[in-house]
């Protein structure tokens, strides 16, 4: 009874002690940040071009559902929370929101502006406060230019214009004379006018008109009353999709009846809607063709569908493809030190590293100014209202 009794006790103290050491024992190291990873998405929810920012939280919501919201990086698994800011389609308000989401929220990246006028404004905050940015869909030089904490997904203007110019001169070989359309006080489409006249000139083409409107204008006539005078046989105008349907219309009811050429602006939100068959057979120059899409893209588009019920312009493919772009910059850190500095300028190293990268828009990597190295696509808006792919335009 005795020898029962001392066995019991000890394995009593055994037990004890085990339970004791267990408790003193180490604890796993906590991650950084509370295992929370902040992203801000700027888009312009408001203002005068919000399809922009619907399909850009909308592409950015799906490039988040596809990984669950969370992401590994080195041994700690992260949830991922995306702070969307409304810019209001403003520079200022651009400016405003990014300085909130790297001073106050402390986020590891900006994903925007979308929008060149206020993308430009977001980037010069984000490379000052050395916070890596992306922006889906800002096609200006500026916005990366001098800004190594800058990327963007999508190609650049200069190169847009020249592929433009290039496919009039090839694909129209009768047009000799073209005009120029454009809104003088935004960036985007000033920049791109000016871009695409000097390429148009390059390849041989007269420039016969170049006129100018201001944002806001809705009252085109005299502008397409001296094209229209001017002998041209072709029209560029790089003006945003809410824009286009209204000067597509008022150059048909003044008798226009020869090609209009545009850019990725164009795709940017609801053009189907708003200019409904007078846009048929025009065409443009952007970043994807939804017509005839397979792979990724097809996958991309399909569930797009079926989760918001509309059509993905080119904003949200680009936004989906710079925020997967974002996160795996993020876990190619091989882990987060909860220094917000340190780790910031560790994902900008790992942003400029991505090579060959298989988007929804196509494949891409990164020049050292933050700029991707990929092909446009020539479309066309067809009977269906369907953007349909008609050239691949490479540099």
């Amino acid at each position: 009874m005795a020898r029962k009794t001392f066995v019991l006790a000890l394995l009593v103290a055994l037990a004890f002690a085990a339970a004791l050491f267990a408790g003193c024992a180490p604890a796993a190291p906590k991650a950084p940040y509370d295992g929370v990873i902040k992203i801000g998405n700027v888009a312009p929810m408001t203002g005068d071009i919000p399809a922009v920012g619907e399909h850009g939280r909308y592409g950015v919501e799906l490039a988040m559902e596809d990984i669950g919201y969370e992401v590994k990086v080195g041994e700690h698994t992260y949830k991922i929370e995306i702070l969307l800011e409304d810019n209001e389609a403003k520079a200022e308000s651009s400016a405003a929101v990014g300085t909130k989401l790297i001073a106050e929220d402390e986020v590891l990246a900006i994903i925007g502006a979308y929008a060149s006028k206020q993308a430009i404004p977001l980037g010069e905050v984000a490379d000052r406060e050395k916070t890596p940015t992306i922006s889906p869909w800002s096609t200006n030089p500026r916005t990366t230019m001098d800004r190594p904490y800058v990327f963007r997904a999508c190609f650049l203007d200069p190169f847009q214009a020249t592929v433009g110019a290039k496919y009039v001169k090839e694909n129209w070989p009768e047009i000799t004379k073209v005009a120029v359309l454009y809104d003088v006080a935004s960036d985007y489409p000033k920049g791109l006018a000016e871009y695409f006249k000097a390429s148009a000139e390059e390849v041989g083409l007269e420039i016969v008109a170049f006129e100018t409107f201001t944002t806001k204008d809705r009252d085109f006539s005299s502008q397409l009353t001296k094209i229209m005078e001017s002998g041209a046989e072709l029209f560029y105008t790089p003006q945003y999709y809410d824009e286009v349907p209204l000067i597509v219309a008022q150059a048909k009811e003044l008798g226009w009846d020869k090609p209009i050429f545009g850019s990725d602006s164009w795709a940017g939100g609801d053009l189907a809607s708003l200019c409904g068959d007078d846009c048929v057979g025009l065409r443009f120059t952007t970043h994807y063709a939804m017509v005839g899409a397979t792979g990724k893209t097809k996958a991309f588009i399909d569930a797009y569908r079926a989760k918001y019920g509309s059509e993905p312009s080119d904003v949200g493919a680009l936004a989906y493809d710079a925020a997967q772009m974002l996160i795996k910059a993020i876990e190619n850190t091989g882990g987060l030190t909860g220094d917000l500095a340190e780790d910031r300028d560790n994902i900008k190293r790992e942003m400029a590293r991505i090579k060959d990268w298989p988007g929804t828009t196509g494949e891409m990597s990164f020049t050292p100014e933050g700029d991707p190295i990929k092909c446009a696509v020539v479309v066309e808006y067809n009977e269906d209202h369907l953007i349909e792919f008609v050239a691949w335009a490479c540099p």
